[in-house]
């Protein structure tokens, strides 16, 4: 009909229903997936398979979010049949990038025992390459995560799963499935390791710039794993402090050194790595308060530090509203949403503040048509829409705001 929503469009409601993938956009989709198939061979082949795959997980977190049990089992259906395809070519057998999502996929429609053997059979065919090879550090770090998610609390992680896979990822060795204990001896060598390995890198030469970008990933997920590590083995405040000390030395081997001595150092890859890292150490701490006593302030202030330096990151700000909504004060929000939007040209911090706001609005209307007799009010709806409205105006207003059919989209849908 020539305005159908192309693949999601998911902060509208049409009536009860959420709009998720609509039939023309989804076929369109898939049309586009299976022509390239067609065409591309070799590297670029594996990258689409992995593009592929990665689209149909993103359809089964939607369905788990949904809460849709039955879309979800027969979308599961689809999804692992693709990725079993995909694996079975011969080029496609030793990819540990395919491998690695389709444990996660397992994973995600609930079945962790098949998912754990997928992974354990990955980690043994990967071969013998620890910390140097970035595909089985990219691995190690989501199963142990995966792992880490499942814990009630950090009492006794040491013989966890997640422990005695940073441990053997460190040993240089042939992968061995869990068996139910991890030696304190290992654990003493496995964090010596670590520390080794992180310094080299942080203190590796001038790279070529081809290099630069899987060098980026590589010390992101070296560290990821060395902090979740010391955060299982030791504790949270061990694993903050190697998220603090590998950001401060990315920081000062920052842009401005180099213009100095006037070498083309590889520093460029930093950008990319320090919001990796500080995306990690976020999510560490969310998870940490989640499962434990832990004070909100450390990760507030992270979190308006990151968005301060990185303004268009969605995951962190997604965080930051989470986190917000559960102080009743919005004003420290809305004067660091101001503070940001000032400062920036990118359209995120509009749409999230729009977003938070309307969140806000929700709560009180909630609250006000509260079937149980009179209500005092504790958040005062007065001016929420107002505030919104203004929101709204000021974000359309702003260069990229004018040419964003979804914040328009999101206008219209609030002004009916």
């Amino acid at each position: 009909s020539g305005f159908n929503s192309i693949g999601h469009m998911d902060t509208m409601l049409r009536g009860r229903r959420q709009i998720g993938h609509c039939k023309e956009g989804e076929e369109f989709i898939q049309n586009v997936f299976h022509i390239l198939f067609q065409i591309f061979t070799g590297k670029e082949k594996s990258n689409l398979s992995i593009c592929w795959l990665q689209y149909e997980i993103s359809k089964v977190v939607q369905c788990l979010q949904a809460k849709k049990k039955k879309k979800l089992k027969a979308q599961g259906r689809k999804s692992k049949r693709l990725a079993k395809n995909f694996l079975k070519a011969s080029d496609n057998r030793n990819d540990l990038s395919l491998w690695k999502l389709y444990a996660y996929l397992e994973w995600l429609l609930g079945n962790t025992d098949d998912a754990r053997k997928v992974f354990d059979t990955a980690l043994c065919t990967a071969g013998t390459g620890g910390l140097k090879s970035a595909h089985l550090c990219s691995l190690s770090l989501l199963y142990a995560q995966l792992e880490v998610e499942l814990l009630e609390s950090i009492e006794g992680a040491v013989t966890s799963r997640a422990v005695h896979i940073l441990t053997k990822l460190t040993e240089n060795g042939p992968y061995v499935p869990y068996s139910g204990q991890v030696l304190p001896v290992r654990v003493l060598k496995a964090r010596k390791t670590y520390e080794h390995a992180l310094q080299d890198y942080l203190s590796k030469p001038v790279v070529s710039e081809e290099d630069q970008v899987s060098d980026a990933d590589q010390l992101v997920n070296l560290v990821g794993c060395y902090a979740l590590f010391q955060y299982l083995t030791v504790g949270i405040d061990a694993a903050v402090l190697i998220y603090t000390q590998t950001s401060e030395k990315l920081k000062a081997s920052g842009p401005e050194k180099c213009e100095k001595t006037g070498e083309s150092s590889g520093i460029q890859k930093f950008p990319s790595a320090l919001e990796a890292v500080t995306l990690l150490h976020t999510n560490l701490l969310r998870f940490h308060m989640k499962i434990s006593v832990y004070p909100l302030n450390p990760l507030r202030e992270a979190l308006t530090e990151a968005l301060k330096q990185y303004p268009s990151n969605r995951s962190l700000w997604r965080s930051y509203i989470h986190i917000q909504r559960k102080s009743h004060s919005a004003s420290k929000a809305r004067r660091f949403f101001d503070s940001v939007t000032r400062s920036t040209n990118s359209l995120e911090p509009w749409l999230f503040a729009i977003q938070a706001e309307q969140m806000r609005k929700k709560l009180a209307e909630k609250v006000q048509r509260g079937d149980v007799g009179e209500i005092h009010c504790t958040i005062p709806e007065t001016g929420l829409a107002n505030r919104i409205v203004a929101l709204f105006e000021h974000a359309v207003q702003s260069e990229n705001g004018t040419h964003c059919p979804l914040l328009w989209r999101m206008y219209l849908n609030f002004m009916v």
